[in-house]
């Protein structure tokens, strides 16, 4: 962390330079929570070098476009994002387009030969190199920076929150050693790589300092954290260094897979106030046939007993997962298994993704690749299915007390906006509040849950 305050010192004089005469960024965050933290550490860069930073798209000198490729929809995502402000650049309206991410650490060769507007290129493993790029840039160079020494494992003190700052989301380790055969993660992030627990607890409690209450903790798995550092599980441990910082009150996990969540962890949890009864645990399929070729490590029994286990201690549990529809040889049987699935373990929370092939993946080249119609079937049979069990589940949780956080108001209504610890940002549902005090966004309120509409329940305030 020192090394980062004395490049911030040695940048005061260029800082100086950009103030007298200021480039003006754009920040496009596309994909991913654990991009967004990426986005905002080199936020925290630029900004600590004396860049600005627009929201308005006319007055924007560099866009820096922080991309995502993990399926389809999310690749041509960010084609589309970098194909239009490569217009606007050609219209004078920017001076320069920067691709980061997922995308351009892929397929950086393709961006220079097919999307010639991209000036430069930054990969996954130099975001400490942003600032470089952006001086280049403007000094009318192109540039490609996919590797730098410090390898991402990288926390710059003065990161940029987005959003209300209320909420964060805390990563906790980079790549993935899992090798599933759909996922192209682990060639575009690397091995699994965790941050040292000091640097973490030191970033929560900057995060904690600038009004953060609610800790978001992500990586593609946290439940092997620290096991390349010492050697052993150690997000237990972390867990309880976590929840002795203050001003930090919730702590929710992202992304544990069934077969990892071992008994410590799940103590843990249930013996943590400050840790939200709430895990999402992706399971991917009910077939344990479609499991294996997944390269899951866990069997429909195997994700059936981690469910039983979790909710024996921790009754008020809120599981939330996500499946794959249509993989390569996924018949109608296994596709009736994973109906089964979500039926016995009756999942609170459920994404499900049609399957995306992957060119570089095991699984693009399995004999059995199934309709775009029968994988976006299948898909929607199963939501369906989970939005009637779900609908069911919420309408029990009529007349409960809970802590909401609030995070808004609708200024037309007059309702508040918040979460209960039954969902996560972004992604789960809402709570809308109706109180006749005056809440502020980041605090917690008692409520009544009175109704159920939708992935959204209605509340009153209790005092």
């Amino acid at each position: 962390m020192g090394g980062l305050s004395e490049q911030i010192k040695d940048a005061a004089p260029a800082a100086k330079r950009f103030e007298e005469n200021p480039v003006r960024i754009l920040f496009v965050s596309l994909g991913c929570d654990k991009n967004l933290v990426d986005s905002e550490q080199m936020s925290g860069i630029l900004s600590g070098e004396g860049f600005y930073f627009t929201d308005d798209e006319d007055e924007a000198d560099v866009v820096v476009i922080n991309t995502c490729c993990f399926i389809g929809d999310a690749k041509q995502e960010s084609i589309d994002d970098i194909i239009y402000y490569g217009e606007l650049k050609n219209k004078g309206k920017l001076k320069g387009i920067i691709v980061c991410g997922c995308l351009a650490q892929r397929y950086p060769e393709d961006i220079k030969k097919d999307l010639p507007e991209v000036d430069a290129i930054v990969g996954t493993t130099a975001y400490d190199k942003i600032a470089d790029a952006v001086r280049q840039v403007m000094a009318g160079e192109k540039t490609c920076i996919l590797e730098s020494e410090n390898r991402v494992l990288y926390r710059p003190e003065n990161r940029q929150l987005s959003g209300t700052g209320h909420s964060a989301y805390l990563k906790v380790a980079e790549g993935c050693d899992k090798r599933c055969t759909y996922c192209i993660i682990p060639k575009v992030r690397g091995s699994y790589r965790s941050f040292p627990m000091e640097e973490l607890i030191e970033e929560a409690r900057s995060l904690a300092q600038k009004g953060v209450v609610e800790l978001c903790l992500v990586a593609q798995e946290i439940t092997v954290y620290g096991v390349d550092l010492y050697g052993k599980k150690s997000l237990p441990q972390l867990l309880e260094r976590l929840c002795e910082i203050d001003g930090i009150k919730w702590i929710r996990l992202l992304y544990c897979y069934p077969e990892e969540i071992d008994d410590a962890l799940i103590r843990v949890i249930a013996g943590q106030d400050k840790i939200c009864n709430y895990i999402d645990m992706p399971v991917q399929s009910g077939s344990d046939d479609v499991l294996r070729r997944m390269g899951r490590r866990c069997t429909s029994s195997d994700i059936l007993d981690t469910v039983k286990r979790l909710r024996s201690a921790i009754p008020d549990i809120c599981l939330r997962t996500t499946f794959i529809s249509g993989f390569p040889g996924e018949s109608d049987g296994d596709h009736e298994k994973s109906l089964r699935l979500l039926e016995q373990a009756d999942f609170d929370r459920v994404g499900v993704f049609a399957y995306s092939p992957e060119e570089g993946t095991v699984a693009c080249e399995m004999d059995g690749q199934i309709d775009d119609e029968i994988r976006e079937a299948r898909r929607d049979e199963l939501m369906s299915f989970q939005q009637k069990l779900r609908f069911e589940n919420d309408g029990k949780l009529i007349g409960r007390v809970v802590d909401v956080f609030i995070e808004g108001r609708d200024v037309e209504s007059g309702v508040y906006v918040g979460r209960t610890y039954r969902d996560a940002p972004d992604v789960d549902g809402l709570i809308f509040l109706e109180t006749d005090e005056q809440l502020m966004s980041g605090s917690f309120v008692k409520a009544r849950i009175t109704g159920n509409s939708g992935y959204d329940l209605t509340g009153e305030e209790v005092r």
